[in-house]
């Protein structure tokens, strides 16, 4: 498929620039070639399966001539063409035409809702929660801003996220998020629903 060697010749020529050495001094060129060259790194090893899944496919049919593999062979075509539709899946759900702002950094917003201090700690919780999401993509996380409740909680926290497509993976996060629980607070253990909202931006370049 021409898109597919479009999409890997151009990899090929970010991995190539990235290892010219001029290019180091020049910073923002090579974040920017960085994030591009990141971007399309898991889409291109999907080319490259498919094309060893295609290769390994012909190779089986040809074995369907001989009457000792025949049968072993119809199990290997049977398994490898489930792959194949399973990477062109893939492939067709990573082509198709993508926000401009996915590959941008995000401001997010936590704010304490309705359930008064369970609230605030809801809000907490969200807030390692993302913290935590941030550090395993190998993301950065710059507070801007924060109002503490006296037990460990937040009514408002603000904050910039840093990384490769991190607006594609959080923008789906805004809105209003639930919990139904016993508060700390709560001696009776009645389970109180207490809300907070959030809201991500995308970064200005």
């Amino acid at each position: 498929m021409e898109s597919y060697k479009q999409l890997k010749s151009r990899y090929e020529d970010l991995t190539h620039q990235l290892s010219t050495p001029d290019l180091s001094s020049d910073t923002q060129k090579y974040q920017k070639i960085a994030k591009e060259h990141a971007g399309l790194k898991e889409t291109v090893e999907k080319i490259d399966e498919l094309e060893k899944t295609e290769k390994d496919l012909a190779g089986a049919k040809e074995l369907l001539e001989d009457p000792e593999m025949k049968e072993q062979a119809k199990k290997e075509i049977a398994n490898l063409t489930k792959q194949k539709q399973e990477l062109k899946k893939e492939l067709e759900y990573a082509l198709l035409p993508k926000n401009p702002n996915d590959s941008k950094d995000v401001i997010m917003e936590i704010r304490a809702g309705a359930g008064g201090n369970e609230a605030g700690l809801f809000a907490a919780d969200l807030f390692r929660m993302y913290s935590k999401y941030a550090e395993d993509k190998s993301w950065k996380i710059n507070l801007i801003n924060s109002n503490r409740t006296g037990i460990g909680g937040f009514k408002e926290v603000i904050f910039e996220v840093k990384g490769d497509d991190v607006f594609k993976k959080m923008k789906y996060e805004s809105g209003v998020h639930r919990v139904q629980r016993v508060p700390k607070t709560e001696k009776s253990g009645r389970v109180h629903t207490s809300t907070a909202t959030v809201a991500v931006f995308p970064e200005a370049k």
